[in-house]
């Protein structure tokens, strides 16, 4: 299982904030215990979760959602004709998180990145080009990236330091980067507190739907909204995907807090997702907060605040990672597991974790094939003390397997569930109070045609 830490990148301009847990987190995610309620005042279209006295509610927008800023995402020329360049903006400078790829082939966006995390307190903006993953490109990759740095710094008269940029498509070629600085001119010209949804378009690859997500919640009685948008269909696995997502927020957030928070948060969202079993060069989520909500500034890791700016984050980031499994590379079924009494919460997950990284899981999904023996062999492969015989699976409320191997279900009943689009494997170890939840998907002939022609 990895190390938190080496997912976690901390500004080295600020102190370490403090890791203690807030130990009444209103954290919504699965398994949790928030249930859906309509909340007064609830926007129309908004959908609100009650979780102990934080209440989330979703809202249009996006990665505009929040107060302070504004968004853009035009075609420059990397793809044939789809958007292919984004632009994010702060109209203040604003704290920053971010985690990034855990694979030794790492992009040149990402080298800079960790050096502009570590050189500068605070950032203004996002570039983002999609098309083109700007990876295993040597000297001139690392100067293309720095030239989209500065081309978007003098588009906005902020400092080079200010600016985080981002890459995603085909690796090994070089940058149309004369197309591309002369598209960031045009989308800085193009920035408008509406374009999140034209920012999310131009993000995409080989993704089917935008995925976009934004939340209001109360942080010190005052209203303030977390909203991102990512990417992401092929080469999703644990330990940072590839996937991209960017986050904004007009939370006041000190950034030891917000890399803490991320952290935290990353690795039960984007951490727990599978589709492929393949880490990407490119793999990035930054977050911004600026402040532009008054909310007085979250400089713990306890206390109230922490805990409903926490809660709208883990939200907003499992819902982006749920969107990215359900637009997996040829998906027709999206399926979650449920691990529970495991000696851990870490063993859990690494049960978890293997059974949504399981090839023979996945197809026997794909072909609706009620097969428990691959399931259990996971959990069996992945490390963890249990008791294969204290073991019980069951497909949503179906049992399959119960203690001492015993089978008793209809064939017919268990070929009902796995009909449906959306699965449910749940696993019951019987030998502690651990307990974990992944997403995965189906791996179906399509997946195989996508990649098969992917640079055609």
């Amino acid at each position: 299982m990895h190390d938190l830490e080496s997912l976690v990148m901390t500004n080295s301009k600020t102190k370490p904030a403090s890791t203690a847990p807030a130990s009444n987190a209103p954290v919504i995610a699965s398994g949790a215990a928030a249930t859906p309620v309509i909340a007064s005042g609830a926007a129309a279209s908004g959908t609100a979760w009650q979780s102990q006295a934080q209440v989330l509610t979703e809202i249009p927008g996006g990665v505009t959602a929040a107060k302070g800023f504004r968004a853009s995402g035009i075609h420059c020329g990397v793809k044939k004709a789809k958007k292919d360049l984004a632009l994010v903006v702060s109209e203040e400078p604003a704290s920053a998180a971010t985690i990034l790829t855990t694979n030794k082939v790492q992009a040149a966006p990402v080298v800079l990145v960790r050096e502009q995390m570590g050189k500068s307190e605070t950032f203004r903006a996002i570039i983002v080009n999609s098309g083109n993953a700007n990876a295993c490109t040597g000297d001139r990759g690392m100067t293309d990236a720095r030239a989209m740095v500065s081309a978007t710094a003098a588009a906005l008269g902020c400092a080079p330091g200010e600016v985080l940029v981002s890459s995603t498509g085909v690796i090994g070629q070089f940058l149309p980067i004369r197309a591309i600085t002369s598209g960031i001119d045009t989308a800085a010209a193009a920035l408008s507190p509406a374009g999140g949804h034209a920012a999310a378009e131009a993000i995409l690859t080989t993704d089917t739907f935008v995925k976009e997500c934004a939340v209001e919640f109360r942080c010190g009685g005052t209203r303030a909204v977390i909203g991102g948008m990512a990417k992401g269909s092929g080469m999703i696995m644990p330990n940072m995907a590839t996937m991209l997502a960017f986050v904004t927020t007009d939370a006041a957030v000190a950034p030891g807090v917000l890399q803490t928070a991320l952290g935290r948060a990353g690795d039960r969202s984007f951490n727990r997702i599978s589709v492929d079993g393949d880490t990407s060069t490119n793999d990035m989520v930054a977050v911004l907060a600026n402040g532009a909500s008054g909310a007085l500034p979250v400089t713990s890791t306890e206390g109230p605040d922490y805990e409903a700016f926490y809660a709208a984050l883990e939200h907003v980031l499992t819902v982006l990672s749920k969107m990215i499994v359900r637009d997996g590379e040829g998906a027709t079924k999206f399926i979650e597991i449920n691990v529970t009494g495991a000696a851990d919460d870490a063993s859990a997950a690494r049960a978890a974790r293997a059974i949504a990284t399981s090839s023979l899981v996945k197809t026997a999904m794909h072909g609706e094939d009620a097969n428990w023996g691959r399931i259990l062999a996971a959990v069996g492969y992945s490390g963890i003390e249990f008791d294969p015989a204290k073991t019980e699976i069951a497909f949503g409320d179906l049992p399959i397997l119960r203690k001492n191997y015993a089978i008793d279900f209809s064939e017919e009943a268990a070929a009902r569930v796995l009909h449906e689009k959306d699965i449910t494997i749940n696993v019951r170890l019987n030998g502690g109070k651990g307990s974990a939840s992944f997403w995965t998907c189906d791996l179906s002939r399509e997946y195989v045609a996508i990649n098969a022609n992917y640079r055609t």
